[in-house]
């Protein structure tokens, strides 16, 4: 089963990427937004859970929510705010929100809860990285290793991280634009087509050096997805 995604819609940079180094040590595959317009983009095409702070740019987090809810999503939600009123949680609640974090707090808090939230919709996670596999393909996340028939593949970092995003997402057609925020961060500035550049280099080493099946397909006028076969 491919790793929990979670979102994590917060405009303070500090706390997104504090707690996407910390969900991600324990497994969960991660994706950030800054503003209200792309949490709404992400959580319908990608995301598991929703960490949602009630005050983003653009569109709140209270907007964001009962957007999701009247469309019938029933991706889970944890609120952050550093509102401490208790008329604020009661909206987020009633919005449809399944957990309540306000600010300060703590990175483990905010684990212990998704945690919760994966259990009671079936979807309890290893804590730690696994290697997917892949036939003669090994991605060890921890090692941030490939392997062919046991031999390492040396891939640069943004390619590593461009096959991992791709492959813990099999079979999922993922767009350029989610790709560049994933792998290069939102804030990137170059151009989307530098993941062409990056799937040609991957598909070089593996499929030519190393005579791997092709594994990485363009889906024409989107982006790509990782088929095993």
């Amino acid at each position: 089963m491919p790793a929990l995604r979670v979102l994590i819609a917060e405009d303070d940079a500090s706390i997104r990427e504090l707690l996407a180094h910390h969900l991600q040590r324990e497994g969960l595959n991660t994706h950030t937004a800054s503003d209200g317009n792309m949490a709404l983009r992400v959580a319908r095409n990608w995301a598991d859970i929703l960490i949602l702070d009630v005050g983003l740019p653009a569109i709140d987090g209270f907007e964001v929510a009962r957007t999701l809810r009247r469309e019938k999503r029933e991706l889970p939600i944890i609120m952050l705010t550093a509102r401490t009123d208790e008329i604020d949680r009661i909206v987020g609640l009633e919005l449809g929100a399944d957990d309540y974090v306000c600010k300060p707090f703590s990175p483990r808090e905010v684990i212990a809860r998704v945690k919760a939230i994966a259990r009671r919709i079936g979807r309890p996670y290893d804590e730690h990285p696994s290697v997917l596999k892949f036939g003669r393909l090994e991605i060890d996340e921890a090692a941030r290793e490939v392997r062919v028939d046991g031999a390492d593949v040396r891939l640069k970092p943004r390619e590593f991280s461009l096959l991992l995003e791709l492959a813990a997402n099999a079979g999922v057609a993922l767009s350029r634009q989610m790709l560049v925020e994933k792998v290069w961060g939102f804030d990137f500035e170059g151009d989307e087509r530098t993941v062409d550049v990056h799937v040609r280099r991957v598909r070089l080493k593996l499929e030519d050096q190393r005579k791997l099946p092709a594994v990485l397909q363009t889906v024409h006028g989107f982006g790509y997805k990782f088929a095993p076969g």
